[in-house]
């Protein structure tokens, strides 16, 4: 029995119905490998239906987020960095160029070396006043104050947690934010999008150091005019995602 629930867990799990249409030529596949000398007991398989394709994918916004902020943070050199609610994979390349804490309403436990989590909400930070030199928070503060994460219903959710942000940030500190831009407006309960300019004023205290943007194509723009009408420049803009470099004045 428990063979049997070991192969039928994956063939189950996430089933789609284009899968029948491939089952055939994966069963062909099995009988000729083990025609050829291989050995897969049945109670082993595990069909992967869907990865036969010509060229790999990316999900653009997290590729091109977690490049462009790990190379701002490696090269600002810091002893330390907080991120908050950030992809745990790009969190886990953090360690290895410099200590991290990391903050989640959902505590992430790890034996890692340079890893610290911490249970905490982002509308409510566990850092006292400009206590942070520098803090990344990657495709979070759309979602805040929407209930998908068991967060509380907050329709102002997002500048809640901008003044947080403002609060702990210390002078000459630095956040990498990034969040959806285009055509605002509250995609119930997954997310929010934001106008460009919104979010410069939702964390209003800071100074917007740079801006670059995955458009709705999924082409990477470093270094861009936040002000420039991107919708002249075909690179559309009903959801892309904005990655701003935030600064706090020094003291």
């Amino acid at each position: 029995m428990l063979a049997l629930l070991r192969s039928v867990s994956p063939i189950v799990a996430g089933f789609h119905p284009l899968a029948l249409l491939r089952y055939p030529r994966f069963i062909a596949e099995y009988r000729d490998f083990n025609k050829k000398g291989g050995h897969v007991r049945i109670g082993d398989v595990y069909p992967c239906l869907f990865d036969r394709i010509t060229t790999s994918g990316i999900d653009t916004h997290y590729f091109h987020q977690a490049i462009w902020a790990f190379r701002h943070i490696k090269d600002g050199a810091v002893d330390s960095h907080v991120d908050i609610g950030s992809e745990v994979n790009f969190v886990g390349l953090l360690t290895c160029i410099t200590k991290v804490t990391f903050v989640d309403i959902r505590p992430l436990e790890l034996d890692l070396p340079n890893y610290t989590g911490l249970r905490g909400s982002i509308v409510e930070l566990p850092f006292s006043d400009d206590a942070v030199q520098s803090l990344s928070c990657l495709h979070v503060i759309e979602h805040i104050g929407l209930g998908r994460y068991g967060d509380p219903i907050d329709p102002r959710g997002p500048e809640r947690a901008a003044r947080e942000i403002v609060r702990v940030l210390k002078a000459g500190g630095r956040a990498y934010i990034s969040t959806p831009v285009g055509r605002p407006r509250v995609q119930f309960n997954g997310q929010r999008v934001f106008g460009i300019a919104e979010v410069i004023d939702i964390f209003r205290g800071l100074t917007l150091a740079e801006f670059s943007l995955v458009d709705a194509h999924g082409t990477l723009r470093e270094r861009i005019d936040p002000a420039a009408d991107i919708r002249e420049e075909g690179a559309g803009l009903d959801c892309g995602l904005g990655m701003f470099v935030f600064q706090k004045a020094a003291g």
